[in-house]
């Protein structure tokens, strides 16, 4: 999602990506392209275009609004939230939690796919427009994310302390990625009647999964996670 006037470009290849009715595969079963294998663009399109340059931005449907609009804070956020997960996937290379890296890549590809969703208000867009736009129709993706949240979350340390965003550098990069996701969420509420109601559901369910992932990869690497102490020195108020 570099930017919104690529949009219309991109769109229709993360559309296709996921368009089909899949089965839960586990990451082994599923093979991210390399850039090798996937078409390559004219090299006469430039990443400039002036466009942009009096402050306004172009939806998926035409229309044009102000940069500072609510559709765009929710796809800079998605951006933001895909680049933070790019950032946990070089921390996790030729680790113990190297097998993560698979499902963060899929969901790099639906977070471009959420995007695509979020700048094709309904109230604005041909039919045509919103079939190709179509997030999740088959409700897969949220499940997904929870089958993965309860695989990892088996053998977990259970604590009746608050966990604090910790466990090594890939953890931590993760706990980022769920915070940015949360503010995802947030962003996502007043454009509830624009968007597909799994759009909501899968950025809401992804901020599980990312918690639950940054646990686990802790636990892979064997780095011990700190939990919240009172400033008195008791732990909770669970633990009196």
């Amino acid at each position: 999602m570099y930017a919104i006037r690529g949009l219309r470009r991109l769109q229709p290849v993360a559309h296709r990506m996921f368009s089909k009715k899949v089965e839960i595969k586990t990451p082994s079963e599923v093979k991210i392209k390399t850039p090798s294998e996937v078409k390559s663009y004219p090299p006469t399109i430039k990443v400039y275009t002036r466009t942009g340059d009096k402050g306004t931005s172009a939806l998926f449907t035409g229309e044009r609004r102000g940069k500072n609009n609510a559709v765009f804070d929710a796809l800079g956020t998605t951006d933001e939230l895909s680049s933070m997960l790019g950032l946990a996937i070089a921390h996790l290379e030729s680790t113990r939690a190297s097998s993560l890296i698979p499902r963060l890549e899929i969901i790099q590809c639906l977070l471009q796919d959420v995007g695509s969703n979020i700048a094709t208000p309904v109230d604005s867009a041909s039919q045509t427009k919103l079939k190709r736009t179509r997030f999740d129709a088959q409700s897969v993706h949220c499940t997904n994310l929870e089958q993965w949240i309860d695989e990892m979350s088996e053998g977990l340390p259970v604590h009746r302390s608050f966990i604090l965003p910790s466990g090594g550098l890939a953890a931590s990069t993760l706990h980022v990625a769920r915070t940015i996701c949360r503010r995802s969420e947030r962003l996502l509420v007043p454009l509830m009647s624009d968007i597909d109601k799994e759009t909501f559901m899968f950025i809401n369910r992804l901020s599980d999964f990312l918690f639950v992932a940054a646990r686990w990869t802790a636990m892979q690497q064997q780095v011990t996670e700190k939990i919240y102490v009172h400033q008195q020195g008791r732990v909770t108020e669970f633990d009196k």
